[in-house]
């Protein structure tokens, strides 16, 4: 009861998705900062290494429904068995990724529980809340923290009166941190034969075409990216061409994008893809908040721009002023002759 739940989404390899880890370790810091305990859904088929997978992220309970008809995932039965599950349970805390999958879910969650939601949390943290019009104090609420109005402020966004307290959070905001390697809970089998009626599976998957993302640079070590300050479509081909020799990815932010200069699988931000490289080479981009939100936390920054009062230069920790297309070739001239 009271406690902390997170859907955890199922692969295609049947393991358990990447950000619905990072928010177990998440949700593991606001279960001990409440004092209750972590618990996680997962609703799939034969899913694979299930317990020794989630129980080092610190989940105290699995709630686990297993049926062939639950893999892959369709709108209603998924909803269905959280439905009834949170009824049960009562959670006060539930986190969902920001993925095709959480935000199909999430929102019918809470239209049928009428409570709140947060979409695209940047930050998530308990604390007290005192309403100046009730004259009442609300404690240990969790502190839904997103970009809104463009980027232009920092909303903290509350639930005081109902629960549970929802929200979701992009793939790669939050560091994916084992709890302990020893931690041990328990698993919850869920009966989703005697919940799921026949209406639940009013849509049936005929057939499937995968297709992989070509675009990786989640992962990647070493990112140029490039903002509008960068010019043209033809300027861009410098910062891959600077990306081969480094062995490192491209990325873009939001105004490149959408200026055509590079596709959205490079979109570095709010609303695109959250890094955390060792390097990360900021080329031509001024530094608006919902880019910074999805890079800040990169290992060493260094920024390229003509504008010595941009934005990305304040947590930049080299700052090259210049045009992006003189000072990209020198590099690309430099490390040719360095590099072996």
């Amino acid at each position: 009861m009271n406690n902390i739940f997170v859907y955890c989404e199922v692969t295609e390899e049947r393991s358990i998705a990447d950000v619905s880890l990072e928010l177990l370790s998440k949700g593991r810091k606001l279960a001990d900062d409440l004092k209750v305990k972590l618990e996680a859904v997962v609703i799939g088929h034969k899913v694979t290494k299930l317990e020794a997978l989630l129980y080092p992220f610190g989940v105290d309970v699995i709630h686990y429904a297993d049926d062939e008809k639950l893999f892959p995932y369709t709108t209603l039965p998924h909803t269905t068995v959280i439905i009834e599950l949170f009824k049960k349970e009562h959670p006060e805390i539930v986190l969902f990724g920001a993925t095709s999958i959480g935000r199909d879910l999430a929102p019918r969650v809470a239209s049928a529980l009428r409570c709140g939601l947060t979409a695209d949390c940047t930050s998530l943290e308990i604390g007290d809340h005192f309403d100046n019009k009730s004259q009442t104090e609300y404690r240990n609420l969790l502190f839904q923290i997103r970009p809104a109005f463009g980027g232009n402020i920092i909303a903290t966004i509350i639930n005081p009166e109902t629960r549970p307290q929802m929200a979701t959070v992009r793939e790669g905001v939050m560091k994916k941190e084992l709890y302990s390697v020893k931690y041990k809970g328990k698993l919850n089998k869920i009966d989703a034969r005697s919940i799921l009626k026949d209406e639940d599976f009013a849509v049936t998957i005929i057939e499937r075409h995968l297709e992989k993302s070509r675009i990786d640079i989640k992962n990647a070590q070493v990112i140029i990216s490039g903002g509008y300050g960068v010019g043209s479509k033809e300027n861009f081909r410098l910062l891959f061409e600077l990306a081969e020799i480094l062995g490192a990815q491209v990325g873009a932010s939001r105004a490149a994008v959408d200026a055509g200069f590079v596709e959205h699988g490079r979109q570095v931000g709010q609303t695109g893809v959250t890094v955390r490289p060792k390097l990360y080479i900021a080329c031509g981009i001024s530094g608006a908040v919902q880019h910074r939100a999805g890079m800040d936390q990169s290992a060493q920054i260094i920024s390229i721009n003509t504008d010595i009062n941009a934005p990305i230069n304040q947590i930049a920790d080299y700052t090259i002023i210049g045009n992006v297309a003189d000072v990209i070739p020198r590099m690309i001239k430099y490390y040719r002759k360095n590099s072996k």
